[in-house]
């Protein structure tokens, strides 16, 4: 069962790492945000699940906890989305379609 959640684990680190090169690399901040929530979300969870499959123990604690994330970090990434969208934060120069300049605020 340890090797299981070592690997479980090292799947979430290199989730957690490309999450944070996609913050690094990505031009703006709708941009990073899909990266962070995508990414971070995946990579949190495997890595929870896998230290709580180390450590038996813990495993209920684990499991609520990697559902705590599963549940709030897509909400708090939208509600950062869309007030910068209202505060009026550009889109990068490459974006071609804007879709939310249909919907009101």
């Amino acid at each position: 069962m340890e090797s299981i959640g070592m690997a479980v684990t090292g799947f979430g680190t290199i989730f957690l790492f490309l999450g944070g090169l996609g913050i690094l690399r990505l031009p703006d901040v709708y941009n990073r945000l899909q990266a962070g929530t995508k990414c971070t979300t995946l990579g949190a969870i495997c890595t929870i699940i896998g230290v709580g499959l180390m450590e038996p123990q813990w495993f209920w604690k684990t499991l609520l906890i990697a559902l705590f994330i599963l549940l709030t970090n897509p909400i708090s990434n939208h509600a950062i989305g869309r007030a910068s969208k209202n505060s009026g934060v550009p889109l990068c120069d490459k974006s071609v379609i804007d879709k939310t300049e249909d919907f009101k605020k």
